[in-house]
């Protein structure tokens, strides 16, 4: 009896889910629901636009997604065109693959200024995501504040101060190409609560920080840790490969245009000014076992804009089990409850790398498979319901092949020497398609 499964989301783990579902042996269908009429997700819309080395993990993805298994319902939101109730009435399981796309707060005083962002939206902004598209963020000034020390923190810094062919190169949308290339900032600051051996940086992300052409790395050498003794001993090796190449940051030249300084042990207190962003207050911390702990000891920082990459959270669907304190779905191994499954940052938080994900989607295909198969829990209509569902309440929902013909329409639009410019709205996705 065939198995149906509805995953909610496109983006790696719901590929990884997909794609091991299809190789499972078992007779199924998958279909992957997404709100955009495009699909790939964090891979599209997270990866910063110069890696694109990064996002080749889509070729795999595109594979899967012309699997005979498989049907890509883009450009159809749960809560909007079908609800979760409904996907699981009518499937044997549903996935929730909806990844952590909600930035969590800065919590500070000050934090509502204009000037203010979380990290998600403005990564949305300048990846041409179609929710952030009227971000719109004053970047008239001459300093900013990247709060965090994680790999999207790293992206945020290096690309508010790279040149404009720089930019033009990648597939960064053309509002942010050209509202950073006319940004006046020479200082950006990268800010972290606790010591640098407890950064979430990757290696290569970190490397590259050293290797821009027109921004100098600041960075006092005295304020990096010289004992890793508080650090898991399994994650040592990698954090004093990381401190070490941060100590090699202080030796380079400091005679570029544009500076990135690098403070950790230190926490954001409050946002200063009138209706936006003029300064931020941060205290001066020390580490003690793993924890930061204030000294007292504050320093105003001139600047003009904040962005907090700080965390995120998964959205909340109406009738799926939802812990609102750590903004993800409970599961056990990735089970919500019968029926009903989470992989991903929907399942275990912000967490890892995107390969990380693909453990999770075995694991849960295989949940899928045994419930199926052991309790003879399959046999629901699946894919037809949906797609009488959707035609009922005349959705316009978009197919692979749509993606196919915006994929070559963006790829069409490029600038010279860029792979590809996205469409930032919906609306001219769907026109691409002469809807």
């Amino acid at each position: 009896m065939t198995i149906s499964v509805a995953i909610i989301g496109s983006g790696p783990s719901a590929f990884y889910t997909a794609d091991a579902l299809a190789k499972s042996g078992a007779d199924c269908t998958i279909d992957l629901i997404e709100r955009l009429p495009a699909p790939f997700g964090l891979i599209r819309y997270g990866v910063a636009p110069d890696h694109e080395t990064t996002r080749k993990v889509s070729r795999a993805f595109d594979k899967t997604a012309r699997g005979d298994k498989v049907a890509f319902f883009g450009n159809t939101e749960v809560g909007r065109d079908v609800s979760l109730a409904e996907l699981r009435q009518a499937y044997d399981a549903v996935v929730l693959a909806v990844g952590a796309p909600n930035d969590r707060p800065l919590g500070i005083p000050g934090s509502d200024k204009k000037g203010v962002y979380g990290s998600a939206a403005f990564v949305g902004w300048y990846n041409g995501h179609p929710d952030f598209r009227a971000l719109n963020p004053d970047l008239n000034v001459k300093a900013a504040a990247v709060v965090g020390v994680g790999n999207v923190a790293l992206d945020v810094a290096r690309l508010l101060v790279r040149a404009k062919p720089e930019l033009e190169a990648t597939d960064m949308a053309q509002h942010a190409v050209d509202a950073i290339a006319a940004s006046p900032v020479t200082d950006v600051y990268l800010l972290g609560r606790r010591g640098a051996q407890f950064a979430a940086f990757t290696i290569g992300e970190l490397r590259e920080m050293g290797e821009l052409e027109g921004a100098s790395i600041v960075i006092d050498a005295a304020t990096l840790p010289t004992s890793f003794d508080d650090v898991p001993e399994d994650d040592r090796r990698i954090q004093q490969k990381m401190v070490e190449m941060l100590r090699g940051f202080a030796d380079l030249p400091k005679d570029r245009p544009k500076r990135v300084h690098f403070r950790f042990n230190t926490s954001p207190k409050e946002v200063l000014g009138g209706d936006r962003v003029e300064g931020l207050r941060v205290e001066k911390m020390r580490t003690e076992n793993g924890r930061a702990v204030g000294t007292g000891e504050t320093e105003d920082i001139p600047l003009g804009l904040v962005v907090a990459a700080i965390g995120y959270r998964s959205p909340r669907i109406e009738g799926g089990h939802f812990d609102e304190q750590k903004g993800l779905y409970p599961n056990d191994g990735g089970l919500v409850e019968p029926g009903l499954y989470a992989v991903g940052w929907a399942m275990r938080g912000p967490s890892g790398v995107i390969g990380t994900s693909k453990i999770d989607g075995q694991t849960v295909a295989k949940h899928i498979v045994e419930a199926g198969a052991g309790s003879g829990q399959a046999g629901k209509p699946g894919r037809a319901a949906l797609e009488k569902l959707l035609a009922a309440r005349k959705a316009r929902r978009t197919t692979y092949a749509d993606w196919d013909k915006i994929d070559a329409a963006e790829i069409a639009r490029a600038r010279p020497g860029a792979p590809r410019l996205k469409f930032p709205s919906v609306e001219e996705m769907l026109a691409a398609l002469g809807r």
